[in-house]
């Protein structure tokens, strides 16, 4: 194998690679923003429990098998 196309197959991997991260780190930004909102959900659930006239019904869930 020659040295031009050994340094044109480095050059595609290394380019390959910086690809599969750059997908990789907008997966995980991705996933950061959907657990935030997630939990900002919850938040305000739990809240909005706490506020309501009820807030003792659908507290507990009684299960008999």
């Amino acid at each position: 194998m020659d040295i031009a196309a050994m340094s044109s197959m480095i050059s595609q991997s290394s380019i390959q690679q910086q690809a599969s991260l750059s997908v990789l780190k907008l997966s995980m930004e991705s996933a950061e923003t959907q657990a935030a909102n997630l939990t900002q959900m919850i938040s305000d659930t739990s809240k909005s429990m706490e506020l309501s006239v009820s807030p003792h019904l659908g507290a507990n869930i009684d299960i008999k098998l």
